[in-house]
Parts: structure tokens; C-alpha cells; sequence
């Protein structure tokens, strides 16, 4: 590419960027139109859109198998993840999650050791994980849907059809993806909502399990500061969730009178997903921590695998120690999709 310089108008060459050259690839000779197509704002927002589907997936796999984890350290029962259940009120995302949940929790001696314990319930962040799990799923599978046909529309304008064939329209209005990008923050956000209720019902010393996760809480806060973390992330996702694509401010002299605002939907969307991986990191912590207070009794096969891989990264806390440490170190093996890829978990 060339560019020319405003005082004595020379070209200037600009060496290929880094990236291309790591890659061993040539720059691009952009044709007419191109340029514009892929400056505009719906690939600005279908960028989000492509990231943000990824990550929410990530997110949502990994709080199917931190719940379960959760479950079994609180000793909950498995009864309401019965697939006849879910086939009375059948949601994709419900039933999906229920299954996961199935499979995740199957052979364990944890369930089996209070089959006839005598409680009737658990609470809603424990029994209603296939239907928030799962319409949190739905918003996913929404937003991939829409997603993948943008990835494959032709979003400029005007368009070209022929020699003498031209229509001029709006197929680049961002509103198609704003309004899904909305939608998963909300859904985003209330995976992160669940999970935190996860985490205090941990630190409660109810059914076996110390108070704050730790024998010695007179000397120690225990798990009190992380929930503390989770709580803060949790409402500031809540301020997120007003939708942007609910507002639109007139630009180009009237001209773009009504504008998507998708930009900020995907943007918040993101922001959104990168607290919820906090907040599922700092559910991981004490759900592991839990889970060791119910030894010699192990979990399924799969959780115990789950547990394993985060012991290879943080051990068990007997005091308090700066846990912003470990909370880093797990986030980090969420947010690279490790977690999830690791012992046969991403079924």
C-alpha cells in the first residue's frame, strides 16, 4: 500500500504489518468497494459476534461442569435432571443440559452415598441448572444461528447485480445481530448471577462442609473475600445489560436516522463474558475445595478429572493466602479453553 504524504507528496511505502509477515503472507490489493466493506460497522459488529460465540460456548460448557461439581460437594440430588422431566417442557437448551449434567454426574460415590439423606429440595442455583443453564443455551444457539449467516451475506451497498443492475438498500444495518448480542448479555450475565448464588451456598457450612470452606474461620476469612469478588462482577455485569440496540441517535443530517448501536451490543457482550469467566473460575475454586471435605468418597470419573486438572494449577487452601493468585490461574485455564478441553469434559 501507498500513502502520500500531505507536505511533499511522495509516496511512502508502508512495510507489511507484523502479523503478516509471522504468517508469511502478502497484503491484499483491495478492488472497489472493498475497503468500505470491511471498515463498516456490521463487520465491526459480526467481529464481536464470531468472538463472543466462542467464548459463551467456552463459558457455557464450563458452567454445566462447575454446577455439577458444585452439586456434589452440597450433596444435591440428581432427580431433577430426570430426561422425563425435561421431555414435559421440552427446550433445547434444557434438555441439552440436563443430559450433560446426567453424564457428568454418572458413577459417582458422593450421589450415592445420601440416596436416602431426606431432603427434599435443593435450592433453585442447584435444581433449576437445566432450565437457566439451558435458556442461557437457547440465547447461544440463537445468537450462532445469526452469527453464521451473517459470516455468509453480503452486507454492502449499494449492491451490484449486473452491468445495469444496481439496488440500493440496507442490507448493512446491524440491527439482525444487535438485537441477539443483547440478548446473550442478558443470558451471559444470568450464568454469571447463578453461579455466584453457587458460590455463597458453598460458604454457608450447611450438609457437612465447614463455614467459609475452612476448619480454622476465627484465624481465616476462607472463601468470604472471592464470593465478595463474584458479588461485585455479578452487578457490575447487571449495569451491562441495558440494551443497546433498545436506543438509536440520528447522525448524517438525518440521513442514518435509526442505527442498530450493535457495536456496543457486542462490545458489552464481551465485557460481560470476561467478568462470567471470573466468576466461574472463582465457583471452580471452592467447588474443588469443597469437594476434597467429602473424602475418602470420590465423584464421577469425569469430575474427578475436572478436579485433578485445577489441583495441577492451585492446591487446597488449609489457610488464607492472597487467592487473587489463584483465581488468576484458574480464569486462565477457562479462558484459554483448557478447562473444558481437558479429561474428556468437552462432551
Amino acid at each position: 500500500m501507498y500513502h502520500k504524504g500531505t507536505r511533499n507528496q511522495q509516496p511512502v511505502t508502508r512495510n507489511p504489518p507484523v502479523t503478516l509477515k509471522q504468517f508469511k503472507l502478502d497484503p491484499i490489493s483491495l478492488g472497489p468497494k472493498e475497503g468500505l466493506a470491511l471498515i463498516n460497522g456490521t463487520q465491526f459488529i459480526l467481529s464481536f459476534a464470531v468472538k463472543a460465540v466462542q467464548r459463551m460456548q467456552n463459558c457455557l460448557d464450563a458452567a454445566d461442569i462447575i454446577g455439577a461439581m458444585s452439586l456434589e460437594a452440597l450433596t444435591g440430588t440428581k432427580a431433577p435432571f430426570d430426561e422425563r422431566l425435561h421431555e414435559l417442557r421440552p427446550y433445547d437448551g434444557s434438555i441439552l443440559v440436563a443430559k450433560r449434567l446426567r453424564t457428568l454426574l454418572e458413577g459417582s460415590e458422593i450421589m450415592q452415598s445420601h440416596m436416602d439423606c431426606g431432603r427434599v429440595q435443593d435450592p433453585y442455583s442447584l435444581r433449576c441448572m437445566p432450565q437457566v443453564h439451558g435458556a442461557s443455551r437457547n440465547a447461544w444457539m440463537h445468537l450462532k444461528e445469526l452469527t453464521e449467516i451473517e459470516l455468509n451475506s453480503v452486507t454492502d451497498n449499494p449492491i451490484i447485480l449486473g452491468a445495469d443492475d444496481t439496488i440500493s438498500g440496507g442490507n448493512f444495518h446491524g440491527q439482525p445481530l444487535a438485537l441477539p448480542l443483547d440478548y446473550a448479555c442478558f443470558a451471559a450475565a444470568e450464568i454469571g448471577n447463578i453461579s455466584d448464588r453457587r458460590c455463597y451456598l458453598l460458604l454457608e457450612g450447611k450438609w457437612g462442609l465447614p463455614m467459609l470452606l475452612m476448619k480454622d474461620v476465627g484465624l481465616n476469612s476462607g472463601f468470604m473475600i472471592p464470593q465478595y469478588t463474584t458479588a461485585a462482577l455479578v452487578t457490575e455485569n447487571k449495569t451491562l445489560c441495558f440494551p443497546a440496540s433498545a436506543d438509536s441517535i440520528p447522525t448524517s443530517l438525518g440521513q442514518e436516522d435509526h442505527v442498530s448501536m450493535g457495536s456496543i451490543s457486542g462490545r458489552k457482550l464481551n465485557k460481560v463474558l470476561d467478568n462470567l469467566e471470573f466468576i466461574l473460575a472463582i465457583e471452580l475454586l471452592s467447588a474443588c475445595q469443597a469437594i476434597e471435605f467429602r473424602r475418602p468418597l470420590k465423584s464421577s470419573q469425569l469430575l474427578e478429572a475436572a478436579h485433578e486438572y485445577v489441583r495441577e494449577h492451585v492446591g487446597f487452601a488449609s489457610e488464607d493466602r492472597i487467592f487473587a493468585d489463584d483465581i488468576n490461574k484458574v480464569a486462565g485455564v477457562i479462558k484459554d479453553f483448557s478447562f473444558v478441553e481437558s479429561g474428556n469434559l468437552k462432551i
